[in-house]
């Protein structure tokens, strides 16, 4: 196919992303992932991975190689031609056909996008390494195209534990040989060779894809954290000696001082304070902060270094083949869990914040930042959807890297459980816009009541918010102020641009 082709899911963008198997930035997969780019896939690149499918042929007449001579699993031992006596690409259909559970949710378009883009990525990775799947030219042009022309298969939720997406990957496996419909588009049907199976599904391609596109979503959502903690800070007159320079630099952990002294600078020239010490929910925004700018950036090194290089048992090279452990995903489990629980710590001093700003004694205002007649109950149901939110997403925070797991006759003792972590953190994706949007409503409020309290730093933060909410503060159902709030989260995001180191 002509590189310059425009693929049908995305005819008329014009933002082009190359897809040679380097670095694939976490926004370049977004923008793909949701229509706003096109990949192009080098077919140069694709071309010179002949070599490793020469070199794994050559591997499999020579010797035994896992999962294309033997079985997988607890049949690791199993000789599947001699024994069968079948045509070798037999056995990888089977592979397939087992493997793919179609069980579960499906999953949608934006993740699945992502997860062909993922995958063709770590295949063309092996061309700069000399290392990878080996796997034939036909299956690696057939997944190009899809990937290009915007052709996606159907893949099903279950059936991934943090050691490879086997089960929908073998889906995706069985939609390029055509023994499954397309979801949308369609590449021809391609013959599969005879070691193409498992190198074809032993990837987390789709777990990457539902961690990446939730993490882009969480920074926006981190760095409008910010600069809704700064606009409560403002609204309760807070003590900004909390976050001075000095005292960040004292002891610098982790992203600290860059968070401390964007806030400190977002408040400066604000009211004077009212308290010599402030409430936790003022004082430790940064200490609070930092941990999740930290963890995130941690996530992303993950991720990048997981899209850009392969990973595949069996690895094969022009040394030979390789026999490994790459598919045990304990980086990516790790670093999803951190992200998620520091991600909770954030929305819990949130919760903290808003509770303040419903308090009279805090903010000199009527409770719960009411208007109308006496009695009106302003926002103190926020309070109440604020707990549940956090409620469902408690569980989200807890180590996936905790649970065990023997399978396939306990030849398979552990996992990593970073599918989980993933889903998890798509989970906290979804639910933490509505928690710092009820705190983002509750401090518009106050400030226009209090509009001398905003500071100059900050004033174009609070028009963000102030020019799509409602003026009239009697009782009414929050519901779309809300939504109004999370619909300006990335507008936030880039009027502040808190950039990883």
């Amino acid at each position: 196919m002509d590189q310059q082709h425009v693929p049908t899911a995305t005819a008329g963008v014009e933002r082009v992303v190359r897809l040679d198997g380097r670095e694939l930035p976490l926004d370049d997969l977004d923008a793909i992932a949701h229509g706003r780019a096109r990949p192009v896939v080098d077919r140069a690149v694709l071309a010179s991975l002949g070599a490793l499918h020469a070199a794994m042929e050559t591997a499999r007449s020579e010797g035994t190689v896992y999962g294309a001579t033997t079985g997988v699993g607890a049949n690791k031992d199993v000789d599947v031609d001699e024994e069968q006596g079948e045509h070798p690409r037999a056995h990888g259909l089977r592979l397939l056909r087992s493997h793919a559970a179609s069980l579960g949710p499906v999953e949608d378009e934006p993740t699945t996008r992502a997860a062909l883009v993922l995958r063709l990525n770590q295949l063309l990775a092996g061309a700069r390494v000399g290392a990878g799947a080996g796997l034939s030219p036909a299956v690696l042009d057939a997944l190009a195209d899809a990937v290009e022309t915007g052709a996606l298969p159907t893949l099903h939720r279950f059936g991934g534990i943090g050691t490879s997406d086997l089960a929908p990957l073998a889906e995706l496996g069985l939609t390029l040989v055509g023994e499954r419909p397309w979801r949308t588009g369609s590449v021809p049907p391609v013959a599969l060779g005879a070691a193409d199976a498992l190198p074809l599904i032993s990837s987390h391609a789709l777990t990457l894809a539902t961690a990446s596109l939730a993490l882009v979503r969480l920074r926006q959502l981190l760095v409008s954290g910010l600069g809704i903690s700064a606009l409560s800070f403002l609204a309760l007159r807070g003590n900004p000696q909390a976050w001075a320079p000095s005292v960040h630099a004292a002891r610098p952990h982790a992203r600290q001082p860059e968070v401390a002294a964007a806030l400190h600078a977002l408040v400066e020239g604000g009211p004077e304070p009212t308290r010599l010490q402030d409430p936790f929910a003022l004082r430790t925004a940064p200490q609070v902060l930092s941990p999740a700018f930290a963890a995130a950036d941690l996530l992303a090194d993950v991720l990048q270094l997981e899209a850009s290089t392969p990973g595949e048992n069996p690895l094969v090279s022009r040394e030979g083949v390789f026999h490994h452990g790459q598919f045990h995903a304990a980086s990516l489990a790790t670093a999803l869990d951190t992200l998620r629980a520091t991600t909770y710590g954030v929305l819990t001093l949130s919760a903290a914040r808003l509770a303040l700003l419903l308090r009279p004694e805090h903010t000199g205002l009527r409770a719960f930042l009411a208007a109308g007649p006496r009695g009106s109950s302003g926002l103190m149901i926020g309070e109440y959807v604020v707990q549940d939110a956090l409620a469902e997403l408690r569980p989200a925070t807890a180590p996936m890297t905790a649970g065990t797991v023997s399978i396939s006759l306990g030849l398979e003792e552990h996992a990593s459980f970073a599918t989980q972590g993933a889903r998890a953190l798509r989970q906290t994706a979804d639910l933490a816009p509505l928690v710092l949007a009820v705190e983002a409503l509750a401090a518009v409020r106050a400030l226009r009541a209090a509009p001398d309290r905003l500071s100059p730093g900050a004033a174009a933060l609070f028009g963000v918010f102030d020019e799509v909410l409602d003026r009239d503060a009697r009782d009414a159902p929050i519901g779309p102020d809300v939504e109004a709030v999370v619909a300006r989260v990335p507008d936030l995001a880039l009027l502040l641009r808190l950039e990883g180191p």
